[in-house]
């Protein structure tokens, strides 16, 4: 099979990354996380101490590193300089900082061709995030839009941070997932919203398995072929 794409796009919590993340283990296709090289830059960026708001100094910190982003059973290493900084960019300060990546045009474009190099050597992809099956890839086989209430991802995120041992606030978790909605779809540059051909599925009160079942099941249609 030859350069079979796949993308999974959504607003947060909306179970894309692990939806992505199995679909792949199952289609035998590798995975792209997207997030993780908004984060990688992000990280980057906060080591050599760089205005995040500046947007000619987040392309100088990109363009004087080395990122290397690599599939591994299923999931994806990232290494800044040689050095893997998988763990360390789902910092909670990292993640609040990505905003200020997300947003800036440049630091996307940049990173939509390292998206696409990514796919070009390889013979099928999962790929997740906002912007996916509208900028990235949209030539993309099978699109997919997960969507879900505010108050079940909210819940979701929360089960995430107590599996970690943190604590966290449902109604603050909330409230920023709300809020990070609004910022995602009024964004100037890749704002989040479906594709015209994406597949909308909520997956509000369907869990995980009853998810990946219904994506292999219409990958599968559009003429994926497993081993």
């Amino acid at each position: 099979m030859s350069n079979f794409i796949i993308t999974i796009d959504g607003p947060a919590a909306s179970g894309k990354s692990t939806a992505a993340r199995l679909l792949a283990q199952k289609l035998g296709a590798d995975f792209l996380d997207t997030g993780a090289m908004y984060r990688a830059v992000t990280y980057a960026a906060m080591k050599a101490d760089t205005d995040l708001s500046d947007e000619n100094k987040l392309i100088d910190v990109m363009e004087s590193c080395e990122f290397d982003f690599i599939p591994e059973n299923s999931s994806m290493k990232v290494f800044l300089d040689k050095r893997d900084i998988t763990e360390l960019i789902r910092d909670s300060q990292v993640t609040a900082n990505s905003r200020y990546i997300a947003s800036a045009r440049k630091v996307r474009e940049k990173l939509v061709q390292t998206q696409r190099q990514f796919a070009a050597n390889r013979n099928a992809i999962v790929t997740e995030g906002r912007d996916q099956g509208t900028v990235a890839f949209p030539d993309a086989n099978v699109k997919f839009f997960l969507i879900a209430q505010p108050a079940e991802r909210a819940k979701r995120r929360l089960a995430e941070l107590e599996a970690k041992g943190k604590a966290g606030s449902l109604e603050e978790i909330q409230k920023s997932i709300e809020k990070r909605d609004q910022s995602d779809m009024n964004r100037n540059v890749g704002p989040l919203k479906p594709a015209q051909d994406a597949i909308v599925i909520d997956t509000t009160n369907i869990d995980i398995e009853q998810v990946i079942e219904k994506l292999y099941s219409i990958v599968t249609e559009r003429g994926y072929k497993t081993d």
